[in-house]
């Protein structure tokens, strides 16, 4: 079995600028295509190194921002704490302080001051002083400040917010709606337990702080139009997110409805405490989760618990290679018209540069028809077309004369052959008179041989039957036939001498 051969379009095979052309072009585009291979990939690499320091930058202007805001909430928190000391025998002034407190801070969406069961005598288990800024704009002071005995659908003493300062005595920001079935605006929430005379937490005081709120100013902080900020608690669940359905939800959960493991891993990242990126699928879409841990600031007297929060944007991967894309679909188009600009400009140079070389080719199938003084023009190029011209001028000059003098030698053969034809015709006309004269004469000569013969034979026989005269008779006889003969011969000879004279003559 024979390899098979690439077989050119008959069109290109047969036309050399054609081909010069494709081979420059493939040329040309081979190392244009290399070089843009190259400089796209380190271009990629920077427009994603680019894009991480920018979103870097936001996240961290993103959280100083945010924890400012929860510092401010802190300290106001602490400050009102110091003073409602003095006063926790009064439960009349645990509302007024509460009230005071979301006053006194446009960040604070709430305030709940909550003891433990009976603190306030044996005909009293429960005490909450809560009141909260109602609507939408938290840092207007025109917000109108409710009042109210209850949050959530549980008692508060079974409510995270609660239990876990006075498990702990410890200072904490959480999520006071974990494990809460309620219609209420999100919030996070900084929980002090109140320490009684006996150093034990006998209750707590919780600051909440609008979630709407803070994701409202996360919202200003995006490095593209498309992308936004999120952070996550260590149990995945959102705490800032610009959609406030997904305040109730963690990032698995999600994960779980979008069916695609990416999400989880992009997850489990940005909950891993460290700093980087991860790609991922959701909604149809290709993101980046550029994420950081969320650090506060250290405070002198700040209580530096550890949040395991952990802040992230959310980048489309468009808004990161949109333009990097329509560039590199803008080079790709830009590149296939340049390459067949030069084609064409490669076809149309080669094609002016090979017409001597076509004209050759013309000529060259002239004369091989035998057309020997086809005109070839002499080169005004210095080139090796143009020596290759002027050399296949000369040599079309020389083979024109040298075919003129065959042509001229042809002639004089053809003259001679008809002559040597006519004289060979003659040969042959002498020569069969020759053979017929011969023929002749020898028929000529047989019978006066043949007689002498008889004559001799008969004298030699037996020479006593005949008598002198008889012997005369045959004596006579055999002169007379001899004289033929050598009359014959003689008219021979003679015939031969004239033949002998003729050719020399002719020589």
């Amino acid at each position: 079995m024979q390899p098979m051969k690439l077989r050119l379009p008959l069109f290109i095979s047969k036309n050399l600028s054609v081909r010069l052309s494709l081979v420059l072009v493939i040329a040309v585009g081979t190392l244009l295509m290399s070089s843009l291979v190259v400089m796209l990939h380190y271009s990629r690499k920077a427009v994603k190194e680019e894009a991480q320091q920018k979103a870097l930058q936001t996240l961290e202007g993103m959280v100083q921002r945010v924890d400012n805001i929860l510092l401010s909430v802190e300290q106001t928190s602490g400050n009102f704490y110091f003073n409602l000391l003095p006063f926790l025998g009064s439960p009349d002034k645990m509302m007024d302080f509460s009230r005071k407190l979301v006053e006194s801070n446009p960040y604070i969406a709430g305030c709940a001051i909550a003891f433990k069961p009976y603190f306030y005598g044996a005909d009293r288990e429960f005490f909450m002083a809560y009141v909260y800024r109602s609507g939408d704009d938290f840092e207007s002071t025109d917000a109108p400040i409710i009042q109210a005995e209850t949050f959530g659908n549980q008692p508060y003493t079974q409510q995270v917010w609660y239990t876990e300062p006075m498990a702990n005595g410890r200072s904490v920001w959480l999520n006071p709606m974990k494990g809460i079935e309620a219609d209420v605006e999100p919030i996070v929430t900084f929980c002090l337990p109140i320490f009684g005379f006996d150093g034990k937490p006998v209750g707590v005081v919780g600051v909440d702080v609008s979630i709407s709120m803070l994701s409202q100013i996360v919202l200003e902080s995006k490095p593209s139009p498309n992308s936004y900020c999120t952070v996550l608690d260590g149990d995945g669940s959102y705490i800032i997110h610009p959609d406030t359905a997904k305040y109730r939800q963690t990032v698995f959960s999600v994960a779980e409805r979008e069916a695609d493991p990416s999400v989880k891993k992009a997850g489990e990242a940005m909950m891993s405490g460290t700093t980087g990126y991860k790609p991922f699928y959701m909604y149809g879409t290709d993101y980046y989760v550029f994420y950081m841990p969320f650090k506060r600031a250290a405070v002198t007297g700040r209580s530096m618990e550890k949040l395991d929060w952990s802040a992230g944007i959310i980048y489309p991967e468009d808004d990161i290679f949109g333009d990097y894309n329509r560039l590199l679909y803008y080079l790709i188009i830009i590149s296939v018209i340049g390459l067949l600009l030069l084609l064409v400009i490669f076809r149309t140079v080669t094609h002016r540069y090979l017409l001597p070389l076509r004209m050759l080719t013309h000529s060259a199938q002239h004369i091989a028809k035998g057309n020997f003084s086809e005109t070839i023009p002499a080169a005004s190029r210095r080139d090796e077309v143009g020596y290759l011209q002027n050399n296949f001028r000369h040599m079309q000059q020389s083979l024109s004369t040298q075919m003129g003098e065959l042509e001229r030698l042809k002639n004089g053969l053809q003259e001679r052959g008809k002559e040597l034809r006519v004289a060979y015709e003659h040969a042959k006309k002498a020569d069969r008179m020759k053979t017929a004269f011969l023929h002749n004469m020898t028929i000529k000569m047989v019978e006066p041989s043949n007689t002498i013969i008889k004559d001799v034979n008969d004298l030699c026989g037996d020479s006593q039957e005949f008598d002198q005269e008889g012997i005369s008779v045959l004596a006579n006889d055999i002169q007379k036939n001899g004289e033929d003969i050598a009359e014959l011969l003689n008219n021979l000879l003679k015939m031969s001498d004239d033949d002998s004279r003729k050719e020399a003559s002719h020589d």
